[in-house]
């Protein structure tokens, strides 16, 4: 509102300090142009309008100095008319008059008898130059001059001086920054334009290249993925012998596609090729062919193929090729983007028109399921090897090589501690060896232990040592809360042994109970899943049956939501509950990918969803009545365990079984997997 009054008082003061009387404005004459070549030369338009402008600047200025309210409209504009000129011209009231354009625009001072005889300057719009007209010039006296281009040549070339300035001063520095950031250099050369220390090559591919690869890696070093090593070692020999399978018509696989979990090895086969084949070896992360510039991608893959082209045969490896191979359409509005030029450009290069005759392009992701279609073709990737996560035998050949150079006590046997650690990639494994290595290093002993090796797997999945508990409230909580899960998944069948309990604080958690799952992850039973339910919910049962409903703690969040992700996928994904073997979930809700799970649709009805809540309901509840009834029948023999587990602060499986056998019968099924179960002394 106040900015509407504001404007509403400067129209009254401007309606209020206006002149009463008017003054017509009379408009400009359009005649045609005359050709005056004779009085004034043609030149440049550009400096014309420049010396207008300046002279129009002080017309403009001229009025604004003037202080006469009464000017009228006449004075107001910087124009005149051409028969008002010419009445000008007849009183003697013109004074001077320079002529442009050829005689076609002019710039008149003149004496104006509204400004109090002042000379005022005005712009006229002239027919042409006649000799009439500069015969009254003459008469009257006006001084008249017709200027041309030529005139404004030396500040012509001052401006586009001026212009250039601070590009050339920009390109100069960028010049100076790459021979900077290069070092010595010609065109190609290290800090030449085409080098990498050059800031202007945004289009030239970062893959590194060895001529001759010298990883220090070999399949040797390569262990637990024996179908993957197989694939690549046939790939290895049709490089070296490519004689043996063309003679029977085979021809070279174009592109061969790693696929497996983050550290099973995939990066180190590729480094084991490399060091196998002793061809050139061009290796990129999948991320350096994305620039925030457009067309950058594109340039850089074509560079990368014309260099590999030119080095023929070799091998091209592409890490995390899901930075780059994403489905096209996927992103937000289906649009084009720099990403899918680079894909698009990707795959002419694989399997174009051209070809790409003695180039192997080795790519490893772990995103396999968001990976274009096109790009997983034969032809271009007509290989897809799959690197999973090792199974018992494949842990300990892993663990063989880690253990080559580390001093490990020859007490320990590597295949216990390969059964012990199911799950584990070939990452984890080195980690685990590392790890108990600075342990032995920090304990100052002369070789590793099996206590280093305990404590690491405890490092490793759960997190560092925190401070003991000191509190004897809450230490017996503890106890009575980590020795209800320890009692549920013994005395539940189809459970997993417990391995060890503890109440030495590691990571986020007070205490731990450690159960040592099967060989085999991917297949689980109804039973089995069931059983897992019971035992997450034997702590909080715990808590309840000694405690009462009002002392429970927040100690069993994880628990539940642990008990919620098993209850529902029961029921939604494995078909296991009274509503029957349906997968009632969404495809797309369970991909990986962010943007295919937010535009998934939920297609089930209101019943059906009330039907799986209640269903979900009815396995945890009948799941929590099961671990009530265990912790409340074997009251006795958890006090006892929980006096012991108090004192020693660390259970084994073994010795908790042994008490609990004193007092209660344990499933013959859960006893069997116990004594399977090696435990590392």
């Amino acid at each position: 509102m106040s900015s509407v009054t504001s404007f509403e008082d400067r129209s009254q003061l401007r309606r209020t300090s206006s002149p009463t009387k008017s003054v017509r404005v009379p408009s400009p004459s359009v005649y045609p142009t005359a050709n005056v070549e004779s009085v004034m030369g043609s030149g440049d338009r550009r400096a014309t309008d420049r010396r207008i402008m300046t002279a129009d600047r002080a017309v403009r200025t001229s009025i604004q100095e003037s202080d006469a309210p009464a000017a009228g409209a006449d004075v107001a504009s910087s124009r005149m008319s051409y028969s008002r000129f010419l009445e000008y011209l007849d009183m003697g009231r013109v004074k001077k008059v320079d002529l442009y354009e050829g005689g076609t625009i002019a710039i008149v001072e003149a004496v104006s008898p509204e400004l109090g005889n002042r000379v005022q300057r005005v712009r006229v719009q002239l027919p042409g130059t006649s000799q009439e007209l500069l015969a009254r010039f003459r008469q009257q006296n006006v001084d008249f001059a017709a200027h041309s281009a030529s005139e404004d040549g030396g500040s012509v070339a001052l401006n586009l001086l001026g212009n250039l300035a601070f590009p050339l001063l920009l390109v100069g520095g960028l010049f100076l920054l790459s021979r900077r950031n290069g070092g010595q250099g010609g065109p190609g050369g290290p800090g030449g334009m085409g080098g990498p220390g050059n800031p202007m090559a945004f289009g030239k591919s970062k893959a590194k290249f060895q001529m001759e690869p010298n990883t220090g890696v070999t399949f040797d070093d390569v262990a637990g993925v024996d179908e993957a090593k197989a694939d690549f070692e046939e790939v290895v020999e049709f490089l070296k012998r490519p004689e043996r399978f063309t003679a029977v018509g085979a021809k070279i696989p174009k592109g061969v596609l790693l696929v497996g979990p983050p550290g099973t090895g995939k990066t180190l086969l590729a480094k084991a090729i490399a060091g196998e084949a002793g061809v050139p070896f061009f290796s990129i992360s999948g991320s350096e062919f994305v620039e925030m510039f457009v067309g950058v991608g594109a340039s850089r893959v074509r560079d990368l193929f014309k260099k590999a082209k030119e080095n023929a045969p070799c091998i091209i490896f592409v890490d995390e090729i899901d930075a780059v191979g994403r489905s096209r359409g996927a992103g937000v509005g289906g649009g084009n983007d720099e990403r899918e030029q680079t894909l698009n450009q990707l795959l002419t290069e694989m399997d174009g028109f051209e070809g790409n005759t003695g180039i192997i392009v080795v790519a490893a992701t772990n995103r396999a399921d968001v990976l274009d279609p096109a790009l997983l073709r034969p032809g271009r990737f007509d290989r897809q090897v799959s690197v999973d996560v090792p199974d018992s035998k494949g842990r300990l050949e892993i663990l063989k090589v880690h253990a080559k150079n580390k001093r490990v006590n020859p007490e320990i046997s590597l295949a216990e501690i390969a059964k012990r650690v199911p799950g584990f990639s070939g990452a984890d494994l080195a980690n685990l060896m590392n790890e108990a290595a600075i342990l032995c290093g920090r304990r100052n002993k002369d070789s590793i232990t099996a206590l280093e090796i305990d404590d690491s797997i405890d490092r490793i999945v759960a997190g560092m040592e925190g401070t003991k508990l000191t509190d004897g409230k809450v230490k017996s909580l503890v106890a009575y809360h980590e020795v209800g899960h320890a009692i549920c998944g013994t005395l539940t069948p189809g459970h997993d042994p417990v391995q060890k309990v503890t109440v030495v604080p590691r990571g986020q958690a007070k205490g731990l109970t450690w159960f040592t799952p099967g060989e085999d992850p991917t297949l689980v039973s109804k039973q089995q899943i069931f059983a897992r339910i019971v035992g997450a919910l034997g702590g909080r049962a715990a808590e309840v049956v000694v405690f009462g409903e009002d002392e429970v703690t927040t100690g069993a969040s994880g628990d539940l939501q642990q008990v919620s992700n098993m209850a529902k996928q029961m029921v939604t994904n494995y078909g296991m509950s009274e509503i029957g073997p349906w997968s009632l979930q969404d495809e797309g809700a369970q991909s990986q990918d962010m943007i295919m799970r937010m535009m998934s649709r939920n297609n089930t009805s209101e019943k059906l969803l009330e039907q799986i809540d209640d269903a979900v309901k009815k396995v945890s509840d009948e799941a929590y009545a099961t671990a009530l009834k265990q912790i409340s029948d074997n009251r006795e023999a958890m006090d006892k365990v929980v006096e012991i587990l108090c004192e020693k602060e660390t259970m084994s499986g073994d010795e908790f079984r042994a008490i609990l056998a004193e007092y209660t019968v344990i499933p013959e099924e859960n006893l069997e997997a116990a004594r399977a179960t090696v435990t590392i002394n």
